[in-house]
Parts: structure tokens; C-alpha cells; sequence
């Protein structure tokens, strides 16, 4: 291994390592739901409903149009799956987890936010009062409390782990519970010490990565760099991760030890921005090229590729970007702007491209696909659409 990786070799070690390269579609079920899971750990949760809500997404994007009650039910129902707390952010991670996040959550409860202090100082024992609310008539939403400003203690509750999130309703609010009525018992009852939490997050990381930096590594969980580095020692002396450098890439790299290397990968993906593939924007402009930022609070005069962006991965290359929203008035997803990446090729990229979104518009329940004269992919998309490439 002293020769390194190549680039292109390790783009389909992080690629596969993150579920890519397999496509079920609507005969995806739990099994394959889990194994999604089981590789990636976590979906992102975004409120941004441009399209779809960003913890869709992902099994999208690595299992093809699926039936999006699985992972409502994984996250809302026995036995569960998955369960709602901050891991890189504000995530639906697996729920196995929870034992590894406890120490998070122990941390937090020292730490109280200044709204919840000033809620104290008007009114002693109201978080407690609160709480015991929860424990009472859960679940329930913030704006089923019979308290004022009941939401910035919810959220500190919930920050601490002290209360859940049983489900979301269907707008979008939290529905609170206490922890041991929403998460399986035998988790609930599993205890680690922050040591072993930190290098279960690590371990969890790196499988999800394949190849990764330090700094990769720490910012998947969002952990500490200087914690991280102690976790990669370990688990380098236990022979988990072994130091393999990739070529052209600065900073050092570490393979997880169980990672695919597959010589050739198969991917049409849609890749949100909240998706874990993208998490470390250096990583993605080190890996792939791509230097890729979000542009939702950027003044419309100033994007540069749109306001909800999309990365279309074609095999082992990031080969071009769509701003898409769902018109559901007229039942149209709608390409505002559509952007070929550099060296990427034109007719191919245009043509899977249309597929996958005709793909994505009908999943969404859309009828149509409409492509804007905006960017540098636009024609060629737009014409590829109308040979057939449509939803319906």
C-alpha cells in the first residue's frame, strides 16, 4: 500500500462504503432499508420540503423509487429502526446508536440554553413541570403543553435526552415522548462509557467512508478533532483502520478495514445536499472535484447553480448539478437550472441524467418533467426528455 491509492480507486471504495451501486426500487423493502443503514448510519432531516424532504433522499438515491412509508414507519413505529436525534445534525440515525449518544446527551443537561434559564428565572420549575407533562400525557406536540414558550424547553429536553421524538405529525412538528416508551428495550437498557462511545461513533465513521481523514472522520458525528484522533490511534493498534495514503491527497487517509474496493461501480444518483456522501465539502472537492455549497441563503442574484441543489453521481464522477422543485399545482418537477460538470460527457450525462429524474418525478407523483434554458446541461437535457425521458 506505500504506492497509495489512486483517486478513481478511492472514489469507489467511498462510494460503495456509502451503499452506492445497487438499485432495487419499489421491491425495496426492510431488509434493504437496514443494510442502507446499516452502512450510512444516519439521514439528515432538512424542513426544506422544495422537492422532497431531505431524509428521503438518500435510500432515493442508492435503491432507486421506493416506498417512502418504510421510513416513516422506521422512525415511527415497532420495531423501530431509527430514532431522532443530533448526529452530524439533526438526524434520523440508527437506533442501535443510542447508547453512543447517551453521553451527548449527559453533557448536555449541564449545559442549559439561555432561553430555558430565562424560563426558569420567570418561573421556577417549569422544565420540570414540563417534563413530568410528557411523562404524563405523551406524546405530545410543543403546542399541545399547557405552557408558554413550552418549545424551548421541549427542545432542551430534548437535547439532553431527557424526552424523544415518538414521530413527526404531518406537520412536521415533533411529537415528544420519554425515551424508554420510544426507544426498543434492549437498547434503552445498553450503557457505554464516553470512551467507547466515542470510538463506536468512529468505528461507525469509517465504515461509512471507507477511506477518510481525520478530520472526515470527526465531522461525520460532528466529534472532536483531538477525541478523533485518540479513536483512529486505538482503532489503528487494533488493526480497524490501516493508515492508507491516496494519491495526491494531502492530509493522511485511513482505510476502514472491512471496505469494498471495487474495480467497477454502476451509479445514476440523485444526491441531495444533506446527504452523507457530501457531508465534508473538502472531502468532496479533494475526492471528486466538486466544490459544492449550499446556496438556500444565498440572494438569488448571487447562486451560482441554484437554490436547492442536486449532484447527479454518474459511476465514479460527480458529472452534473440540478436545482429541482416540485411544482404540484401543474403536477411538474421542475429543472431550474441543470450544470455539466467538468469532463464529464455531454450526451451520456444528459440522457441517464433524464432518466433518473423522469424516475424521480414519478416517485414524487409527478406527471412531467420540465427543464428550464438554464445552464450548461439544459438543452441537451430538455432534449433528451422529450425522446422519452419523461415522467408518467
Amino acid at each position: 500500500m506505500t504506492a497509495g491509492l489512486s483517486i478513481a480507486a478511492a472514489r469507489r471504495i467511498a462510494l460503495a462504503a456509502q451503499g452506492f451501486g445497487r438499485t432495487t426500487g419499489s421491491s425495496a423493502g426492510v431488509r434493504q432499508l437496514s443494510s442502507v443503514l446499516g452502512q450510512v448510519a444516519q439521514f439528515q432531516i432538512d424542513s426544506v420540503n422544495v422537492a422532497v424532504r431531505a431524509q428521503y433522499v438518500p435510500l432515493f438515491a442508492r435503491l432507486g423509487p421506493y416506498d417512502r412509508g418504510l421510513l416513516d414507519r422506521a422512525a415511527g413505529r415497532a420495531p423501530r429502526r431509527v430514532f431522532e436525534y443530533w448526529g452530524h445534525a439533526a438526524s434520523l440515525i440508527d437506533v442501535s446508536l443510542y447508547p453512543a449518544l447517551r453521553h451527548r446527551m449527559a453533557e448536555a443537561r449541564d449545559h442549559p440554553w439561555f432561553r430555558v434559564a430565562d424560563l426558569e428565572a420567570k418561573r421556577p420549575g417549569i422544565v420540570e413541570q414540563i417534563y413530568d407533562e410528557v411523562v404524563e400525557r405523551g406524546p405530545l406536540t410543543a403546542r399541545e403543553v399547557e405552557y408558554p414558550d413550552a418549545k424551548y424547553a421541549l427542545e432542551w429536553l430534548f437535547h439532553a435526552g431527557r424526552v424523544t421524538v415518538a414521530t413527526r405529525n404531518a406537520q412536521f412538528e415533533r411529537v415528544y415522548d420519554v425515551p424508554e416508551r420510544v426507544i426498543p428495550p434492549d437498547v434503552f437498557a445498553r450503557h457505554v462509557d464516553a470512551e467507547e462511545a466515542r470510538l463506536e461513533l468512529v468505528r461507525r465513521a469509517a465504515r461509512a467512508l471507507g477511506i477518510a481523514t481525520i478530520r472526515c472522520l470527526a465531522d461525520y458525528f460532528r466529534m472532536d478533532v483531538r477525541e478523533t484522533q485518540e479513536c483512529v490511534d486505538a482503532l489503528v493498534e487494533e488493526g480497524q483502520l490501516v493508515p492508507t495514503p491516496v494519491r495526491g491527497w494531502a492530509r493522511p487517509t485511513y482505510l476502514w478495514h472491512e471496505a469494498r474496493a471495487p474495480r467497477r461501480i454502476h451509479v445514476d444518483a440523485l444526491v441531495s445536499p444533506f446527504d452523507s456522501l457530501v457531508f465534508e465539502r473538502r472531502r468532496l472537492l479533494e475526492l471528486f472535484g466538486t466544490d459544492f455549497r449550499i446556496e438556500i441563503y444565498t440572494p438569488a442574484a448571487k447562486r451560482t447553480h441554484g437554490y436547492y441543489v442536486y449532484l447527479f453521481v454518474m459511476d465514479q464522477q460527480v458529472a452534473a448539478r440540478v436545482d429541482l422543485k416540485a411544482d404540484r399545482d401543474r403536477r411538474v418537477l421542475l429543472v431550474r437550472t441543470a450544470w455539466l460538470e467538468p469532463g464529464a460527457p455531454g450526451a451520456e450525462t444528459a440522457a441517464r441524467l433524464a432518466a433518473r429524474l423522469a424516475d424521480f418525478a414519478s416517485w414524487l407523483e409527478l406527471d412531467d418533467v420540465d427543464v428550464l434554458p438554464v445552464g450548461t446541461l439544459s438543452a441537451a437535457l430538455a432534449r433528451e426528455m422529450g425522446r422519452g425521458g419523461r415522467a408518467g
